[in-house]
């Protein structure tokens, strides 16, 4: 299982009026464990109101910069981005696990590739990761971003998106979008099928993309998916990342009674009664067993293991292939007991 670092916050960035970026030093003896792909994402844990809270962020700087950067949107009652947003201060320590996170791009200094990225919202953050990447280590590669978001305050890294078109005016390209303001530039309207059908077959018709990278909402991403799909893009070159889901989980297998499970977690085997009704995650917590995991929401990957024995139902599975859950693999947040006896193990998965 990942462990903690303490890190300590050199810079606070104000990259809209409800979104920071916390700049993260990192120590010379912690830099090998916190590099990074792009893409990929930090666990944080802090204590907040007495209360220890975990949440996952992607990173947005790049790989090649000496900082790891973090970037938060403030949602609404979000206990963490709400701290994150009011209440850090330059010098201010978190806890953070090593870099995580199956969405990537594996960048090659020989490449000559085209890349095109949907995002909305705080979905820029891991694509402006890729971005930076892309225009410092492939010098080759053309990058196609197609931008959403309410309004141009609310578009985050905004100046450095534009200061980046100038340096790179040949290799990347952006369209905003804007669905609630009129903006010089900018298209009206959200990233819908029309938008990903101008973006393919009008604005850079000609153009092989070798992959495809989608960051936001789920009903953004289904969409994308859905029209990349119409248009003959292979699923294996179409990469995504939700930030929020809006699927209810719910349960559909058997929910009466408990299982006995037995838990193999950092090389020490537990066994926990667990409620069929709750998620196998929530009853290792329950349990006090400190399994990994950041999110709860099934969208970050952390709490990934292997069942080894016995069934369960997962009802949303957002990240794993078919070949992987064929395999055993299972997120915990989002797994339930089925049969009476299992065995899951967070160290090999």
């Amino acid at each position: 299982m990942s462990s903690y670092s303490t890190l300590r916050i050199k810079e606070i960035i104000q990259e809209t009026p409800n979104a920071v970026s916390l700049v993260f030093e990192i120590p010379n003896e912690l830099k090998k464990d916190f590099s990074f792909i792009p893409g990929q994402f930090l666990g944080l844990k802090a204590k907040i109101n007495g209360e220890e809270v975990r949440r996952a962020y992607s990173i947005s700087s790049s790989p090649q910069d000496e900082n790891i950067q973090v970037s938060v949107k403030k949602i609404a009652d979000g206990i963490f981005s709400v701290y994150a947003n009011e209440k850090l201060v330059v010098g201010d320590t978190l806890e953070a696990m090593v870099p995580e996170g199956k969405f990537q791009l594996q960048t090659n200094a020989a490449a000559a590739k085209n890349y095109m990225a949907f995002a909305a919202g705080s979905g820029i953050t891991p694509i402006m990761s890729m971005i930076k990447t892309v225009l410092t280590t492939e010098k080759q590669s053309k990058f196609v971003l197609v931008y959403g978001n309410k309004s141009n305050t609310e578009a985050m890294f905004l100046r450095d998106l534009l200061e980046l078109q100038t340096s790179y005016p040949e290799r990347l390209f952006i369209e905003f979008i804007y669905s609630q303001e009129n903006t010089d530039g900018a298209k009206f309207g959200r990233i819908d099928k029309s938008i990903v059908n101008y973006a393919l077959k009008n604005k850079f018709d000609g153009i092989e993309f070798n992959d495809y990278y989608l960051c936001g909402p789920e009903t953004m991403i289904n969409s994308v998916k859905d029209v990349l799909s119409e248009n003959k893009i292979d699923d294996n070159n179409i990469h995504f990342e939700l930030f929020t889901s809006s699927t209810d989980v719910s349960n559909d297998g058997n929910t009466e009674g408990v299982s006995t499970v037995e838990v193999i977690v950092d090389d020490e085997s537990i066994t926990i009664e667990s409620d069929k009704k709750a998620t196998l995650l929530d009853n290792i917590l329950k349990a006090d067993i400190d399994a990994p995991y950041s999110c709860k929401g099934g969208v970050c990957a952390s709490c990934i293991c292997r069942v080894v024995e016995g069934e369960v139902n997962m009802p949303v599975n957002n990240l794993l292939t078919d070949s992987e859950v064929a395999e055993g693999l299972i997120l915990s947040c989002q797994a339930y007991a089925v049969s009476d006896n299992i065995k899951i193990d967070f160290d090999d998965a």
